[in-house]
């Protein structure tokens, strides 16, 4: 396996700028998601990193070496698509072997290591079979069989779950967290689904507008937002943001709203905090119900009930608010909820640039 070193990268098509200048670096060994909107650059970046598009300026090193001019066969990457891109003719056996036939591999090495890889992903009984004959789960299980069976330095994976329903998009994600472990691989990731973001990565990027807002473990990023964006973007369902004023009194700060009066946390609140207006967050999942003299008051249109828990959907602070609940309170529509946040959980904005406050400590 391999490191990959991203150095300024940039990336133009025509007169728009799709990547202004990105740093990444993924260790030997390590799963690396890269995450973001449409449009935010993110496939373009993983294009690069296989020599399928050529980079405007910067450098791409794999091991130390550098590759940024050299072609996609020479990167020893493999790729998985999200159409799995299977060759629709041949059975999966052939679909595998495709590739090591090219490079002339040892018959005997081929059939070993297609038994291993088809052992490893449940194959086996698929071998005979052609394309048309599987279904999306198994179709993208054989484009990772036959990316494992190169043996490459780097796997390249391309939003490979979007085609697949919910039900089967969990499962095969366990699968890929399944094989990452099994053989200790270099992978970088494409989504732009925060929960396999969230679930798959060792270390994330957040991509906005082409360029890395933040990096990171999953967790780091999620509790530990530097800007607005990345607290907007990860999260299910997102941060609520309120406009709030902050200010200090004997020693305590507070952002203070519409109908809401919040204690801040020095940690969240940078080096040198100065009083004035600002943008809050909190969680939906960062509230719990008051006992009737809480911070603020949620007025519920919405409930949905999800089994162990349930959302409130309403306002508060006069904005839109979703609060989550645990599965035996069930608010209905036209009721107002007693809410309270602690000040560890309420993460404060610039008002202005969207960057959080203790991005500056």
């Amino acid at each position: 396996m391999a490191e990959l070193v991203v150095n300024g990268i940039k990336k133009a098509f025509g007169e728009t700028a799709v990547l202004h200048g990105v740093d990444i670096e993924v260790p030997d060994g390590e799963f690396a998601v890269l995450v973001g909107p449409s449009g935010c650059g993110k496939s373009t970046l993983l294009r690069l990193i296989a020599g399928l598009e050529s980079s405007d300026d910067g450098k791409i090193l794999f091991a130390g070496k550098d590759v940024t001019d050299t072609s996609p066969r020479e990167r020893d990457i493999a790729m998985v698509f999200q159409s799995y891109a299977l060759y629709p003719h041949l059975t999966v056996r052939r679909n595998l072997a495709f590739g090591l036939e090219l490079r002339r591999t040892d018959k005997a090495e081929i059939a070993r290591r297609i038994d291993e890889v088809a052992e490893m992903l449940g194959l086996g009984p698929l071998l005979d079979r052609m394309p048309k004959q599987l279904s999306g789960g198994q179709r993208q299980r054989v484009a990772m069989g036959r990316a494992i069976v190169r043996r490459p330095a780097l796997f390249l994976f391309d939003e490979p779950l979007s085609n697949l329903d919910a039900a089967l998009r969990g499962q095969v994600r366990v699968e890929i967290k399944r094989l990452h472990a099994r053989l200790g691989a270099t992978i970088v990731y494409v989504t732009h689904d925060q929960v396999e973001a969230m679930t798959l990565a060792d270390r994330l990027f957040v991509l906005n507008g082409g360029h890395v807002e933040q990096s990171g473990t999953p967790m780091e990023v999620y509790e530990h937002p530097r800007t607005k964006f990345v607290a907007s973007f990860l999260g299910m369902p997102g941060m609520n943001f309120l406009d709030a004023t902050v200010s200090e009194e004997d020693g305590q700060w507070w952002a203070a709203g519409q109908g809401f009066r919040l204690a801040l946390s020095p940690k969240l609140l940078g080096a040198a905090p100065e009083p004035g207006a600002a943008t809050i967050g909190v969680r939906p999942h960062d509230v719990a119900l008051g006992d009737g003299d809480g911070a603020f008051q949620l007025h519920v249109d919405v409930a949905e009930t999800l089994g162990t828990e349930s959302f409130a959907h309403g306002s508060a602070g006069g904005a839109p608010f979703v609060a989550r609940l645990d599965g035996d309170v069930r608010p209905a529509p036209g009721e107002t909820l007693d809410l309270e946040v602690p000040a560890a959980k309420v993460h404060v904005f610039d008002k202005e640039s969207g960057r959080a406050w203790s991005a500056d400590r």
